[in-house]
């Protein structure tokens, strides 16, 4: 007889991930692993204290699938960086509907606070070098710009709407030129 095949971490970790893609992150249990790998609940928590650590796993995988989206978008130059992160950030949502919904759309009351803004000097760098708004301006500016991109892609993730890359992309053009008209028009008011 052959000997059993050992399940590791990363065979863990993928059927996991699989799952959440598949159902979501609530359908993540030691049960439902142990059938889509074959095996016992016995191999996972072998591998992992306890199911909160495996999830913990799963949502550091996640974010490294969205910044591999992030990273891909601006490399590929088709938009300015600011634009490109937006981009890329719904079109994560679009493709990675439950993986964008861990990420972005869980409840966190339970959590402590904290900025998942990522390289946020650089974004205010961006906003302020192509508008010429001051630091606290470009914050505002910025957090104005998230809203509109951050409900685009709930949308597209609750598959509430199906839009195009083309029309995805004039809605952000004509959210950040009409906020930029607006902005400087109250920096001149001052």
């Amino acid at each position: 007889m052959p000997p059993k095949a050992k399940v590791t971490r990363e065979d863990i970790l993928s059927a996991c991930v699989e799952i959440i893609r598949q159902s979501g992150f609530d359908a993540v249990n030691a049960r439902a692993l142990a059938s889509r790998l074959g095996c016992s609940t016995q191999p996972i928590f072998s591998n992992y204290a306890s199911m909160e650590a495996l999830k913990a796993d799963a949502l550091c995988y996640a974010e490294q699938v969205y910044q591999h989206y992030l990273r891909t978008e601006v490399a590929s130059g088709e938009f300015p960086p600011y634009k490109a992160s937006g981009m890329a950030y719904i079109r994560f949502a679009r493709e990675e509907k439950q993986l964008f919904r861990l990420l972005f759309m869980r409840d966190r009351s339970a959590e402590p606070p904290k900025n998942d803004g990522g390289d946020f000097d650089g974004i205010l760098d961006m906003i302020q070098r192509s508008t010429g708004l001051d630091r606290e301006r470009a914050s505002l500016f910025h957090l104005e710009m998230w809203v509109c991109v951050h409900g685009i892609a709930t949308m597209c993730a609750t598959s509430y709407l199906n839009w195009d890359k083309d029309m995805i992309s004039r809605i952000m053009t004509d959210a950040y030129e009409g906020m930029k008209l607006r902005f400087l028009a109250e920096e001149g008011e001052k």
